[in-house]
Formats: C-alpha cells, sequence, structure tokens
C-alpha cells in the first residue's frame, strides 16, 4: 500500500482492521520474502497512520475534558444537580 493509500484511508477502524489481516498473514510464515516485506512496509505506515489518529482523539479528548482555567478537568463524574435545588 503506498502514501497516498494509507493517507486515503476512510477512517481508522479501516486501517486498523487492514493491520490486523496483515499480522496473521505475515505470522502464517508463507510468504516469500519479497511479499513479506511488501505487507511488513505497508504494515508500518498503517500502525503510524493509526498512531497519529489515536494522539489526534486523545488531544480532543483531553480539550474536552480541560477545565476553564486550562488545566486539565479530573475524569470522575460531577454529582448531578437538579434545576429545583
Amino acid at each position: 500500500m503506498t502514501d497516498a493509500k494509507v493517507a486515503s484511508a476512510a477512517d481508522f477502524e479501516s486501517a486498523l482492521e487492514r493491520l490486523e489481516h496483515i499480522v496473521k498473514t505475515l505470522e502464517s510464515g508463507e510468504l516469500a520474502l519479497d511479499n513479506a516485506l511488501e505487507l511488513f512496509e505497508e504494515g508500518v505506515r498503517l500502525s503510524r497512520f493509526c498512531h497519529q489518529k489515536l494522539e489526534q482523539a486523545e488531544r480532543r479528548v483531553e480539550i474536552l475534558l480541560s477545565k476553564e482555567d486550562g488545566e486539565p478537568g479530573s475524569l470522575e463524574a460531577a454529582p448531578f444537580k437538579a434545576d429545583d435545588e
């Protein structure tokens, strides 16, 4: 898979599914060396793509959980207060 194909991957899940398939194929040990290297290279590119997507998601979560003063927010749920309290 070329860099353009990785870049055009529709989403994280598709890339991860393809990466899992590549790992299973490589683990089978039934490929010729050249084919195995080609798949390994594709796997490395997909792994980097997935890693980048996970880092982006982590940054978005950190922003969403941050307090107004810029400090990271707590992951604990705040107690619910009804409007009439």
